[in-house]
């Protein structure tokens, strides 16, 4: 009897296992499909894009205030951003310089780490927090209360009109924001060196100009049109894609934000091995 009984739990128990490791496999197998039913997905939105960017009747008038939108209102935030950036740097790396000696070499540097890397890299994190997450939640607000379908209804194309002028509109707009948040950094720059010295802004300008090279410019400005694609691709999915539930906009908001983040990380790290390449 008491061995019936052992041999009835362990049956049960290994009924039990196996079923929590189908269950499992199945969990794995449906996260599978989603991530490449969402890869493919993005693939189709890209390919519409492209065929939309490139047909006749483009929204011109719409490109120019998405522009306007995206930059100029954009444009007090990478200001400041960029002033501080240049600042910090400078109060940080200036310790770090005397004990070498090499104060002298500090406009360089700076210019240097702000032109390569930590301009574009910054500027489009931002740009994703504030214009990626924005796009996704006004074309998630739009899916939601249905004013892509009557723009469908009424033979305006959704596509041409509210995706391709925005994510057009983003590549152009970002590679110019970079720009004046490196601007402004070496203005941040030149006040850091000016709390412990004297040192005019054309001096300043002068010396960090001078550890400029094209390979250190070019390839940093590239990159930062791939950011601004990145950025408008990733938003007007999210927004066009999301659900009919008015939560959907708040998902698609964030999850904008997180996947253009990640994957403009991962367009840094392609770029900086093709430059390294290129050295």
């Amino acid at each position: 009897m008491k061995k019936s009984n052992s041999i009835i739990r362990v049956k049960s128990l290994a009924t039990k296992h196996s079923i929590k490791l189908s269950k499992n496999a199945f969990d794995q197998k449906e996260k599978a499909n989603t991530f490449l039913t969402e890869v493919g997905d993005l693939s189709l939105f890209i390919k519409q894009i492209v065929k939309e960017t490139f047909s006749r009747n483009f929204e011109f008038k719409e490109f120019l205030r998405q522009c306007y939108e995206i930059g100029n209102k954009s444009l007090p935030l990478i200001i400041i951003t960029g002033t501080i950036m240049g600042l910090v740097l400078t109060i940080q790396s200036r310790p770090a310089m005397a004990k070498f000696g090499a104060v002298t070499m500090l406009p360089g540097m700076v210019a240097v780490s702000l032109i390569r890397e930590i301009g574009p890299i910054i500027t489009a994190l931002i740009c994703a927090g504030k214009i990626g997450s924005g796009m996704g939640a006004e074309l998630g607000s739009m899916k939601v209360t249905e004013q892509i379908d009557a723009m469908e209804v009424s033979a305006t194309n959704p596509m041409r009109y509210l995706v391709v002028t925005r994510v057009l509109a983003a590549t152009l707009m970002l590679p110019i924001l970079v720009l004046f948040a490196d601007a402004f950094g070496f203005v941040g720059s030149w006040i850091g060196v000016n709390i412990k010295g004297d040192v005019s802004l054309v001096l300043y300008i002068f010396q960090a100009f001078k550890s400029i090279e094209f390979l250190d410019f070019f390839p940093a400005l590239i990159k930062t049109f791939f950011f601004g694609a990145v950025i408008g691709i990733v938003g007007c999915y999210k927004g066009y894609t999301a659900g009919r539930g008015t939560e959907s906009v708040g998902k698609a908001a964030n999850a904008a934000v997180v996947l253009s983040s990640l994957l403009i990380i991962i367009v840094d790290m392609i770029a900086v091995q093709i430059t390294d390449m290129m050295l």
